[in-house]
């Protein structure tokens, strides 16, 4: 369970949402039959290694509703309270999240990453308002909101969640505790807006890392995540921490240093500004 109260989800997450949390992907083993245990184990003690604060859940994968769940309890046995386990709410419909929320609650995740549903086509933001409103009463866990274009509701406002529709959730619903900034990318005029507006209230997240080793060198940004930051080992975690010592020329110099690794993500259109990563 939780180590906080659903009216304690805010200040839990400015306590502890603090560094750079990444993505774990299940492992199957060799014949595909089932989860590889022993994997999974590996990647979690290899996070708590280079220094990651937290790993999300993985759930857009071709796992049956069971297998996710014993994935998860995996990942939180593992972590032992050392690695925050971040519950990746993007299942096919609102009950299928609410149900699965609520195992997340029972197996010890401590963060719902709020998605949407892969057929999920609203024709207002009301109706993003209400789905999302419904998955924050449903659960007593921290939530993270997450403007970002793969949910298509740019042809609503460029912005993906416009700050109306976030300012209700943040007023309504006590366990928003953190925003997840990728609404209208490639642009960054969103991240901005959403900072600006809320970065008192709730932790804010600039969660690729070529935009946040920049950015938290002008502006408090705490939370780097959730990303696929793991493919540059032990660094984004290592930059996180040159930059909260305010030491901006050492993060830069290695800013500088992961840009073949950078380009060698971009190639293959996984990061950069392709789309193909945003739901991590």
């Amino acid at each position: 369970m939780a180590r906080y109260t659903r009216k304690e989800a805010r200040e839990w997450a400015r306590e502890h949402l603090v560094g750079v949390a990444n993505v774990t992907i299940p492992t199957m083993t060799s014949d595909f039959t089932r989860l590889n245990e022993k994997a999974i184990r590996h990647d979690v003690r290899l996070s708590i290694e280079h220094g990651f604060i937290g790993s999300l859940a993985v759930s857009e994968v071709p796992l049956s509703f069971e297998e996710h769940d014993q994935f998860q309890q995996i990942m939180v046995d593992e972590a032992k309270g050392r690695l925050i386990t971040v519950h990746h709410a993007v299942f096919n419909t609102l009950e299928d999240n609410i149900a699965a929320v609520k195992r997340a609650e029972a197996n010890g995740a401590e963060l719902v990453l709020l998605g949407y549903p892969p057929h999920f086509y609203p024709k207002s933001y009301e109706e993003v308002y209400q789905y999302s409103k419904a998955m924050c009463d449903a659960t007593s866990l921290a939530v993270m909101l997450f403007p970002v274009p793969i949910w298509g509701f740019g042809r609503l406002h460029p912005s993906d969640i416009p700050v109306p529709v976030l300012r209700r959730l943040v007023d309504d619903c006590p366990n928003v505790a953190a925003i997840k900034t990728e609404g209208g990318m490639p642009y960054i005029m969103s991240a901005i807006e959403v900072h600006r507006h809320f970065h008192k209230e709730v932790v804010i997240s600039s969660p690729l890392e070529y935009e946040y080793i920049p950015l938290a060198q002008v502006m408090d940004i705490p939370f780097c995540g959730t990303n696929y930051s793991a493919f540059f080992g032990p660094a984004i975690p290592q930059a996180h921490k040159l930059i909260r010592a305010g030491q901006y020329d050492e993060a830069t110099e290695l800013y500088y240093k992961l840009e073949p690794m950078r380009k060698a993500v971009a190639s293959i259109g996984f990061g950069g500004h392709a789309l193909s990563n945003r739901l991590m």
